[in-house]
């Protein structure tokens, strides 16, 4: 075997951006520093970015061939570091601006998946004190940030429940004026990983998430023990491939690249599957959706991490951004 083949990023120079300011810096900085080992192992010159406002200034003085983003939430993933990056003519893993502050959005990411056929919740944005005061649908319904992930600020009300979250009400709130709200979908919690191939986006398999938590929140999807991952899901051949395709429909119609994953919720009983949500920087943890994934598939993680890299770099030299 070559030193190529051992070392396939031998002399490439590889900026992290991790951390960063957002509710979810330290999902981000497990998610860097596992990807900055792989790249590592790799044959990469790794350098690893805490990405806070000065990010331009830090990446000017690293002059990476190509900036890895393992950022998560606000500003790291929705268009905000990826106009930086634009500006700086850097190629970057993962969707671009448009598509990253789609994916974001959570209202407008519907308005658009549902436009593409993709089946969706109902619901939609209320002001946060209007929700905090009084029941905006009846329950059972779910609250959530509009632009926030790994399940930061969410709520769910029970069927029955006599009082709505006063919490989104409260001046400690930081998610956002308006939240969205959406009827509770009962049934299995699903996901499916797409990959972005120059031929087409490629969904690759099912996993059913378990939580060992009540339900699938913060600590359900980063704690150790959290949740349980069935994977392949416990669903019929026919419920399997509408999650591939669907998938493979949200990540064009957003107009996703790279790898995205998508959540699903499938009511068994009334045979109804609805996507929740596209993410557009999934994590990379060791308790993460997607690297389970592909190593299901036969990709193991160094693999998936050199992929993400190699087709980022492949788009910055075909749009004449890097040597």
């Amino acid at each position: 075997m070559t030193d190529t083949q051992n070392a396939p990023l031998k002399g490439r120079r590889v900026a992290v951006l991790l951390g960063g300011p957002s509710s979810e810096r330290e999902v981000s900085l497990v998610t860097g520093e596992a990807c900055a080992a792989a790249l590592e192992r790799l044959g990469a010159e790794v350098i690893r970015v805490d990405a806070y406002r000065d990010v331009a200034d830090k990446l000017k003085a690293a002059q990476p061939d190509v900036v890895f983003n393992a950022l998560h939430g606000e500003w790291g993933e929705d268009g905000c570091v990826q106009g930086v990056l634009e500006t700086l003519g850097l190629p970057y893993t993962h969707s671009g601006v448009l598509a990253s502050s789609l994916s974001m959005d959570k209202a407008k990411a519907k308005a658009v998946l549902a436009a593409a056929g993709v089946p969706v919740p109902g619901g939609g944005l209320y002001d946060r004190h209007q929700v905090a005061a009084d029941h905006v649908m009846p329950p059972p319904y779910v609250v959530k940030p509009n632009a926030e992930g790994s399940s930061v600020g969410v709520f769910i009300v029970s069927e029955g429940a006599n009082r709505p979250p006063a919490e989104v009400g409260l001046d400690s709130w930081t998610y956002g004026e308006e939240v969205m709200v959406e009827p509770f979908v009962r049934g299995l919690e699903l996901c499916t990983t797409v990959i972005g191939e120059a031929t087409g986006p490629r969904a690759l398999t099912v996993t059913e998430i378990v939580p060992t938590t009540g339900w699938y929140d913060y600590t359900a999807k980063y704690a150790a023990g959290g949740s349980e991952h069935v994977l392949p899901a416990r669903i019929s051949p026919e419920i399997h491939e509408r999650c591939l395709r669907i998938a493979e429909r949200a990540h064009t119609a957003l107009g996703c690249r790279g790898v995205t994953r998508s959540d699903f919720r499938y009511d068994d009983i009334n045979d109804l599957l609805v996507l929740l949500e596209v993410n557009n920087q999934p994590g990379m943890t060791p308790t993460s959706l997607v690297p389970e994934q592909a190593a299901h598939t036969g990709m193991s993680f160094d693999a998936l991490v050199l992929w993400i890299t190699e087709d980022a770099y492949a788009r910055g030299v075909a749009g004449g951004r890097a040597d």
